[in-house]
């Protein structure tokens, strides 16, 4: 085994986390589109420990069942009652079996904890030989943190709580982030002394420290300047700081990375986001889950894309998309949404005021606006006019209409599912297509348009509308009068009906 991989590292996630006042379990709360807890498996396993153990107790069976989803490598021990953080940890290693090397011990709800910070702290402490090492920070207000006891050499001596300190013990500004690293047999021997004489009543870890000090043995500390790393979440306040946090990080590395984010303040991309160089991003853009772009695509404004595949070179703006596959050099907006199982072809075009449902448009394939598409193929090339309505579901069950390459659909049109128009076919403005148009074909399926003369006259005699068509009337009438062409045309006209 190489020193620097730990015999075991223990997230601590067992707490109820009463301050956020929800029925969620405080660790599954989600900051840039991971729960809390899945960013400190994710820290944790870049370690790659021999065991990866979470401590559960508060919600066990929603984290156990979420950790199966995120981090199926980890196992879980539970906390029955939470009697403190030395109980918690002394869960963990019952499940184990005797371990020889390193134990780290860190928390479920440190999201911005790196992997890169626990990798120095195990090389820290395996270099140095320490028996316990733990990590530090230093804060202008250190109320509610254990204190980091040093004797007149510097060591660390001991950590003491905020509620068991004095008040000159409570000055110290250096505190205890409650992120360690232990000689594995050390902990376990000591874990087995603590007590509860404090004032919580706990069997707390910070003890660990005091009593390894005062037999001798080397405790130090890994001072961090980067404070956010240690910083915890108890509230819904503290949640949507570490968010914002967070999301700057992320935000500021892409842009290191080649990608242009016009205004990084409205902009919000998860963690498990990709995007290649050129890429732009405009203001009010929410990029989540497994959304990627590609290079040089456009994105924004006002867009929110979930799990969703942008191609190279393609535009998209003013839209929400959960699930769709955007073809290179597409274009997609404004005003548009995407459901899942949308896949657009390159250089198609999903519209203003569009809806794609388990839709897919070919290369080059139009739907300008205005229409919903339902369960649907449309081919290459295809146009489909504005107002049209793919009827896929009859009330029981949805069904599938395929629109062949190079075809054209009118206006307003309604195509009833289940139904084929081949390609090279056309449907007229208006119709609705209930049967299979074949190659070549144009669909007609409307009535035959019928003017009754005098309605207006006869039905809204005296309104506004019955005024204005009168004046039409009487100034057509003086306009034929004076054009001889249209007399005879009229004459004409008149001589064939009366045949």
């Amino acid at each position: 085994m190489s020193p620097a991989r730990p015999a075991a590292v223990v997230v601590l996630a067992a707490g109820e986390g009463t301050r956020m006042k929800s029925a969620i379990p405080k660790v599954l709360h989600a900051v840039g589109g991971r729960s809390l807890v899945h960013h400190a498996v994710a820290a944790a396993a870049q370690l790659a420990p021999e065991h990866l153990v979470v401590v559960v107790g508060h919600g066990r069976d929603q984290v156990k069942a979420h950790l199966a989803e995120v981090a199926p490598e980890a196992r879980t021990a539970v906390q029955d009652q939470q009697l403190g953080t030395g109980h918690a940890v002394a869960c963990a290693l019952a499940d184990l079996p005797d371990l020889h090397g390193t134990v780290v011990v860190t928390y479920g709800d440190t999201p911005l904890l790196t992997g890169a910070t626990l990798l120095e702290l195990v090389a820290t402490h395996a270099d140095r030989g320490n028996a316990v090492t733990v990590l530090t920070g230093e804060l202008d207000d250190p109320t509610g943190y254990g204190r980091i006891l040093r004797d007149a050499s510097g060591a660390v001596v001991a950590v003491v709580e905020q509620k068991d300190a004095s008040e000159e013990q409570r000055a110290i500004r250096e505190v205890n982030s409650g992120i360690y690293a232990f000689d594995a047999a050390v902990l376990a021997e000591t874990l087995a002394r603590l007590t509860t004489d404090n004032a919580q009543g706990e069997l707390y870890l910070t003890d660990v420290v005091g009593i390894v000090s005062g037999r001798g043995e080397r405790v130090a500390a890994l001072p961090v300047t980067d404070l956010w790393q240690t910083a915890g979440v108890n509230d819904r306040v503290q949640l949507a700081a570490v968010h914002r946090e967070l999301n700057r990080r992320t935000v500021e590395a892409w842009m290191l990375a080649g990608v242009t984010v016009v205004d990084p303040a409205t902009t919000w991309v998860d963690a498990d986001v990709t995007l290649e160089p050129d890429v732009v991003l405009e203001p009010g853009t929410l990029l989540q889950g497994r959304t990627s772009v590609g290079r040089g695509a456009v994105v924004g404004p006002d867009c929110r894309l979930v799990d969703t595949e942008v191609g190279e070179g393609a535009e998209v703006s003013n839209t929400t998309s959960y699930g769709a596959v955007i073809g290179a050099g597409a274009t997609v907006g404004p005003y548009t949404y995407l459901r899942p199982g949308t896949r657009l072809g390159r250089k198609a075009k999903a519209g203003g005021f569009t809806e794609l449902k388990n839709a897919e448009l070919g290369d080059g394939a139009k739907v300008p606006h205005l229409s919903y598409v339902g369960d649907a193929s449309i081919g290459a090339g295809t146009n489909i006019g504005a107002g049209t309505i793919f009827a896929n579901y009859d009330g029981v069950t949805k069904h599938h209409t395929e629109v062949g390459e190079h075809s054209f659909v009118g206006s307003n049109s309604v195509l009833v599912a289940p139904l084929e128009i081949a390609d090279g076919a056309y449907v007229a403005a208006g119709s609705a297509v209930t049967a299979r148009v074949e190659p070549g074909e144009l669909a007609v399926a409307r009535g035959k348009q019928r003017n009754i003369r005098g309605w207006v006259a006869r039905r809204r005699a005296g309104s506004r509308t019955a005024a204005a068509a009168e004046r039409a009337e009487h100034s057509g009438a003086h306009a034929e009068q004076g054009d001889p062409t249209r007399q005879h045309h009229e004459h004409d006209q008149r001589k064939g009906r009366d045949a």
